[in-house]
C-alpha cells in the first residue's frame, strides 16, 4: 500500500505541473469537445510509459541519447507552431469559436492529443526515466507504485478536463478564450524554446 501511495503522489508531483498536455486538455475541457476522449488518451498514455519505464525501458532511453534529441527538435517545432496558432486566436475576435463556432474533428484532436503526449521528451524523461528508476526502489513492489504513478496521472486529467468541462459556462466567454489562447501561446513557445535550447 505505501508503494501505491508513494506512486500516487510521485505521479500527481510530476504531472500538476503546466505544460503543453495539461494546457490542452483545459482547452478541451473549456470547449466541451471530445473532453472523455482527450482525457483517456492522456491517462492511458501515461500509464503505458510509466508501465514500459518499470518494465525497464528506461536503460534503453538513457542508452540512445540521440532517440530523445529527435524527439525533443520534432516536439519543439510543433510546440511553436502549435502557440503561434494560438496567439493568432487570441488576436481574432471570437477566438477557438468557443461556445457555437467550429469544434475540431474527434481525428483532429486524437492526433493532437498523440502529438502533445509522445512528441515531447520530457513525457519520457519523467515517467520513462525517472518514474521508472523511483519505481524499483520498492524492489518487488515496483508495479504497485507503477500502479499509484498512473492512478494519479488519471485523477488529474480527469479533474482538469471534466472540471474544465463543468465551469465552461462561465468561463465561456469570448474575453477569456482570448486570454486562454494568449496563455497557451505563451506557455507552448516558451515551452518550444526551452526544447530548441536544450
Amino acid at each position: 500500500m505505501s508503494a501505491l501511495v508513494a506512486g500516487l503522489l510521485t505521479g500527481l508531483s510530476l504531472i500538476v505541473a503546466i505544460g503543453a498536455q495539461n494546457a490542452f486538455v483545459l482547452r478541451q475541457g473549456l470547449r466541451r469537445a471530445h473532453t472523455g476522449t482527450v482525457v483517456a488518451l492522456c491517462a492511458a498514455s501515461d500509464a503505458l510509459l510509466i508501465g514500459v519505464g518499470v518494465g525497464g525501458m528506461g536503460v534503453f532511453v538513457h542508452r540512445h541519447p540521440l532517440l530523445l534529441d529527435v524527439l525533443r527538435w520534432a516536439g519543439a517545432a510543433y510546440l511553436l507552431c502549435y502557440g503561434l496558432r494560438s496567439l493568432w486566436s487570441a488576436r481574432r475576435s471570437q477566438a477557438l469559436h468557443a461556445a457555437s463556432g467550429r469544434q475540431s474533428s474527434w481525428w483532429a484532436v486524437v492526433a493532437t492529443t498523440l502529438a502533445l503526449t509522445y512528441l515531447n521528451p520530457h513525457v519520457y524523461l519523467d515517467t520513462v526515466l525517472l518514474l521508472g528508476s523511483v519505481a524499483h526502489q520498492h524492489g518487488p513492489h515496483r508495479w504497485w507504485f507503477a500502479a499509484g504513478a498512473a492512478l494519479g496521472s488519471l485523477t488529474w486529467f480527469t479533474a482538469l478536463g471534466f472540471g474544465a468541462r463543468a465551469a465552461s459556462r462561465v468561463l465561456g466567454r469570448p474575453a477569456v478564450w482570448r486570454v486562454l489562447d494568449l496563455a497557451v501561446g505563451v506557455v507552448m513557445i516558451v515551452l518550444a524554446a526551452g526544447l530548441m535550447l536544450g
